[in-house]
């Protein structure tokens, strides 16, 4: 079977050429429906990241990632590495959520609210349109000598990407030591803290290098989501497709002629404008099919778009569809293998909505003093000696801490003279003796019920191993 002369296929990425060299994309700026809403969606999300780490809840970081010091806030709870299940349990819920999606919609994820294409294209690329030009001045200004030109607008350029990029490694600072010392370090200078002013320039770097040169290429080799919609996606996945049923018909896609009668040719809607190429961040082709390089950034479907309705074609050659609905004209449907979807999500929430309802503001850990048996004292009490560690994961002090042994009847001694108090944020430690009587005992291993309370109110319950002489029978 011969090859038609205007079909060609690909046997490597669209931004490599011939010669195995990086093959530069200049995409064309992009204009029209679905951009403005991308539009909308970004500025509401890279505002939400640049003030996010200066929201206090309850005296809380609304967002905090410190692994320094192990310490991390989510939606202004304070979690711990003592809560690190929780954490856990989070990722997965936001694994399966995003495979939910892709299974079901394909790549939004990455078109609509990934930070590299946020930043990528509606930051640095913006930035470029203004110095650069669009699609045609760029190239032209890239084969153009160095000239005073040239430079200007190179300088210029690359010194306002140096700009956003040293913003956003210092937002991202924010998230890591806390936004309060980040301000901090600011009013006291960066010579008194050249660490993290060198570490703040490494990112900046990192950053300059992945929007300045780097770019699609992330998404292309570096970022593993990409590789992982091959698996996800299946033939009722809503994409980003092309029409070939309606875009090629049976004389296949052809240059628009004016007065033509399309119809009786035969022709496809397809006018082979090239406009959903020149416009791809990515360089592809959406009219060969699903490809790795796609994002689903409706790019192509707004240029589109525009030229259907200059030649006074239906829109939507290149929509939100699925290759089921394409080629039978199928509506979306909500698969079995959504369905599962669902219901792991439904249960991974209820299981962690019941465990952060289930946490507690205060954590005690009471243990045995290693190397310690018990004492057998008068009356026939047995005592033993405990070390305690209280954890306080509030904003607020705990104070006139004290300690009473539910069961089995028995007292407490702490070690510590005066009020126990257990600091914001803090940890309190000390000792503990508990004295049982021996009938009170039924053998060498006993578990003893501890409430922990603050003044009246009991703020933790947690048990211990009691030990006790060994009963023969």
């Amino acid at each position: 079977m011969e090859t038609p002369e205007n079909e060609s296929f690909r046997d490597s990425i669209g931004t490599i050429n011939e010669e195995g060299k990086r093959a530069w994309i200049y995409p064309k700026k992009p204009s029209g429906r679905w951009y403005q809403y991308r539009k909308y969606v970004s500025y509401v999300l890279l505002t939400f990241l640049f003030v996010a780490p200066f929201i206090k809840i309850n005296g809380n970081q609304f967002l905090l990632f410190n692994v320094l010091e192990r310490r991390f806030n989510i939606f202004g709870f304070p979690f711990w590495p003592q809560d690190f299940y929780l954490f856990v349990i989070m990722m997965i819920i936001g694994v399966v959520f995003i495979i939910f999606f892709t299974a079901a919609f394909g790549r939004i994820f990455c078109g609509w609210i990934c930070p590299q294409t946020i930043f990528m294209e509606m930051v640095f690329r913006r930035v470029e349109y203004w110095i650069d030009g669009d699609r045609g001045a760029q190239i032209r200004l890239d084969k153009q000598k160095w000239n005073a030109e040239k430079i200007r607008k190179r300088v210029l350029k690359w010194f306002i990407f140096f700009l956003i990029s040293f913003s956003i490694a210092n937002i991202f600072l924010a998230y890591f030591i806390g936004s309060d010392r980040l301000i901090q370090y600011v009013f006291e200078g960066p010579l008194e803290h050249l660490s993290t002013l060198i570490s703040l320039l490494i990112f900046t770097g990192v950053f300059y290098f992945i929007f300045a040169w780097f770019r699609e290429q992330v998404c292309i080799i570096a970022c593993p989501y990409g590789r992982l919609q091959g698996v996800l996606l299946d033939n009722k996945s809503i994409i980003v497709a092309y029409d070939h049923k309606r875009g090629e018909k049976e004389a296949g896609r052809a240059k628009f002629r004016k007065n033509e009668d399309r119809v009786a040719s035969g022709k496809g809607d397809c006018i082979d404008c090239f406009q959903c190429v020149n416009v791809c961040p990515t360089g592809i082709d959406i009219r060969n099919g699903t490809q790795l390089e796609c994002i689903n950034c409706t790019a192509c479907m707004d240029a589109c778009d525009d030229m259907m309705e200059a030649v006074n074609l239906p829109k939507g050659l290149i929509r939100y569809a699925s290759e089921e609905n394409i080629e039978k004209k199928a509506p979306f449907k909500f698969t079995p293998r959504l369905k599962g979807y669902t219901a792991v999500l439904i249960i991974l929430i209820g299981v962690l909505t019941g465990m952060l309802f289930l946490r507690s503001d205060v954590e005690a850990n009471i243990l045995r003093l290693p190397g310690q048996l018990y004492e057998h004292k008068e009356n026939n009490i047995i005592s033993n000696v405990f070390t305690y560690k209280l954890l306080n994961k509030t904003t607020k002090d705990f104070e006139n801490i004290h300690f009473k042994l539910k069961s089995p009847k028995g007292t407490i001694h702490s070690v510590k003279q005066g009020e126990i108090v257990v600091p914001a944020q803090g940890l309190s430690e000390g000792t503990l003796f508990i004295e049982i009587n021996n009938s009170a005992l039924s053998g060498d291993k006993n578990r003893a019920v501890i409430e922990v309370y603050s003044g009246d109110d009991l703020i933790e319950t947690t048990s211990v191993t009691f030990l006790g002489p060994r009963s023969y029978k």
